[in-house]
């Protein structure tokens, strides 16, 4: 699953013109996108797309939301660098194979006749695009960031590994919920603005509790 190729056939172009272009492409034609845009192993675009994406939406968090970024030992700018470098480096890259190994399992039921797990690396990947609106303090944008991002998921799963959209769906649930309801905050932003917790804070009323 860490594999990658270095002079692939086809895929994403390198450097930042291809990350640009790639980014674009998904988020307005993104059925052409995973029908060219995926090769058999090539993940190294894909990883270096979802940590570009990853820095860019907590750079945007750190400047738009007051208080992000924690501070360690009364130094904010080297707090803030910290916290920039772990969200890129590590954070980014662990979250994306996790989340496509759950999604690779969870395929399995649904798709028996299906591309190899490189594939549904980049797609994963990929359909992170939106998570650069996703950084933005409005709860109507974030929400509807999350939904596209989940949307790309599902039709990133359609072409890729040639299924049908219900079965994409039943498979891309849970991944989708993981990546944009909660690391882009999609659940908190639905809350927001419907007024209610589907995860209700256990701190909340712990003050009320008998002793």
């Amino acid at each position: 699953m860490t594999t990658w190729v270095e002079n692939p056939e086809g895929g994403r172009a390198r450097g930042p013109v291809g990350l640009a272009r790639a980014w674009g492409e998904v988020l307005v034609r993104p059925r052409r996108f995973f029908e060219n845009g995926v090769a058999p192993g090539d993940q190294a675009p894909g990883l270096v797309f979802a940590i570009v994406v990853t820095l860019v939406h907590v750079a945007l968090r750190g400047v738009f939301t007051p208080g992000f970024f924690p501070v360690y030992g009364g130094r904010p700018v080297l707090s803030a660098v910290f916290t920039f470098v772990v969200a890129g480096l590590f954070v980014a890259p662990v979250l994306l194979h996790l989340t496509a190994a759950i999604q690779t399992v969870l395929l399995r039921p649904f798709v028996p006749e299906r591309a190899g797990v490189s594939a549904t690396v980049q797609v994963v990947a990929y359909a992170a695009a939106p998570g650069v609106f996703a950084a933005l303090p409005v709860p109507g944008i974030r929400l509807a960031a999350a939904l596209y991002g989940a949307t790309l998921l599902v039709l990133g799963l359609v072409v890729v590994h040639d299924t049908t959209v219900v079965r994409a769906v039943a498979a891309g649930a849970v991944p989708a919920l993981l990546v944009f309801g909660y690391a882009f905050g999609g659940v908190p932003a639905f809350e927001a603005l419907a007024g209610v917790d589907i995860v209700p804070d256990p701190r909340v009323g712990a003050g009320n509790a008998p002793s």
